[in-house]
């Protein structure tokens, strides 16, 4: 599998002090921007080290811009060692001084055939008009019987904001050619006083397509685009605020990683 799981996909979270957010709301990466379009796996290997460098055009998480201006560089180097997994990521505002610091350790395991598990810790760290922490817990769960249609769950614990976030989805992997790949997705997004206190349930539906290709056996250039429909806990946290726009988000990245 990819050193990066759906768990980093789903889970880089940090209190932010920017962009006119409320007190407990969080941020991370989007769930498809560093997302790898190859079949989820978990077989072993005895050492990989992976380097990702990217750039989303808006820093989308949980279907909310968390940056008032431009979009974000990331780069992320993980050490992979048979099913053990440790990272560190480092993400950069293209347009407004932001910066964010995650890093983490992922265990990958069989529950069963063809269903597939992780779990993990990570630290995050980030730097605006003021610095914000936390650390999380998280796990994944994906059923891979069949590469046209993996379903999967993802669940983060925040221990700042004292809630979590669910998100449930189904990805399509198919290999165009040898080297290219098609992974249209859908994803329900679940929020119990993570993002905000006053509403639990339904926060954001989300679908898109990523796309890998593969340069060589150890480098590719990924990409994404994808549209984040607003649904309860992202509304009524706009109205709140006195915000009558449209609150949907659509944005996309690109992504160069290499393993040696």
């Amino acid at each position: 599998m990819a050193t990066h799981s759906v768990k980093l996909m789903a889970s880089i979270l940090c209190t932010l002090g920017i962009n006119g957010l409320s007190d407990n709301a969080f941020a991370n990466e989007s769930i498809e921007s560093i997302s790898s379009a190859g079949l989820p796996s978990q077989n072993s290997q005895a050492l990989a080290v992976t380097l990702d460098l990217g750039w989303d055009s808006q820093y989308v998480s949980q279907g909310r811009n968390n940056l008032q201006d431009g979009g974000i560089y990331w780069l992320n180097t993980a050490v992979q060692q048979d099913n053990i997994t440790v990272y560190a990521l480092v993400g950069r505002g293209d347009s407004q001084a932001y910066t964010e610091w995650n890093i983490g350790l992922e265990y990958g395991f069989d529950v069963a055939e063809n269903l597939e598990a992780n779990v993990g810790y990570q630290r995050i760290e980030g730097y605006s008009n003021t610095r914000c922490h936390d650390n999380e817990l998280f796990a994944e769960l994906a059923y891979t019987a069949e590469p046209w249609l993996v379903p999967s769950a993802s669940y983060v614990y925040s221990n700042e904001a004292a809630g979590y976030f669910v998100e449930v989805s189904l990805h399509s992997y198919w290999h165009v050619t040898d080297q290219l790949s098609l992974t249209p997705y859908i994803t329900q997004g679940f929020d119990f006083k993570y993002r905000t206190e006053e509403h639990d349930g339904r926060n954001n539906l989300q679908f898109g397509l990523e796309a890998s290709y593969q340069l060589s056996s150890y480098m590719s250039i990924d990409g994404h685009i994808s549209h984040s429909i607003a649904q309860g806990d992202i509304e009524q946290e706009a109205m709140a605020n006195g915000d009558m726009s449209s609150q949907d988000e659509t944005y996309a990245g690109i992504h160069f990683a290499i393993t040696f």
